[in-house]
């Protein structure tokens, strides 16, 4: 009888637990805000620091593209189509044995409808303790409430470079 009561109070336990975890992920997704301050908290850490990669992938639609682009070898621009699942495969090792802190420096959002567009620039840090950024750029992000909640429907990408500084339209005044 005690083990039974035990297996009762372990699943119980794990039921709130996860809820609780639920809860804290639905909050993410509740305004514009919430969201776009979930996706740069999502892959943001010093180094060393695991990130919550479930919390990231509820940020998406399942088929939610993710492209970086920027100049090739051959100095041609060129990009590459992710889905959250092959960011987190190609980049989740790095930022974690690096350290990458992702911050909002200037947004300019669109809206129609559902459809929600929103320029996001970034500056990129290795270490909340560092002062300038190793680099900058451009988010473009599509987003889309589905009247329970947002999602991610695609984020698009280009970093700054000495050929292509940020337009002034896109930092802060």
């Amino acid at each position: 009888m005690n083990k039974l009561i035990w297996v009762v109070i372990f699943c119980v336990s794990a039921f709130v637990a996860m809820a609780q975890e639920k809860a804290n992920y639905d909050e993410d997704v509740q305004s514009e805000d919430n969201i776009i301050a979930a996706l740069y908290g999502s892959i943001s850490g010093d180094k060393g620091i695991k990130r919550d990669w479930d919390r990231f992938r509820n940020l998406f639609t399942p088929d939610a593209l993710l492209v970086p682009s920027g100049k090739n070898q051959e100095g041609k621009m060129g990009y590459r189509i992710m889905t959250a699942e092959d960011y987190i495969t190609n980049s989740g090792k790095w930022l974690e044995e690096n350290g990458f802190h992702e911050v909002e420096i200037h947004r300019k959002t669109e809206t129609y409808g559902s459809l929600v567009h929103i320029w996001t620039t970034y500056e990129s840090y290795q270490s909340k303790a560092e002062t300038e950024p190793f680099a900058r750029g451009i988010n473009s992000i599509q987003l889309m409430n589905d009247g329970d909640r947002w999602w991610i429907m695609q984020i698009y990408w280009l970093g700054e470079s000495k050929d292509l500084p940020l337009p002034a339209q896109y930092l802060p005044k």
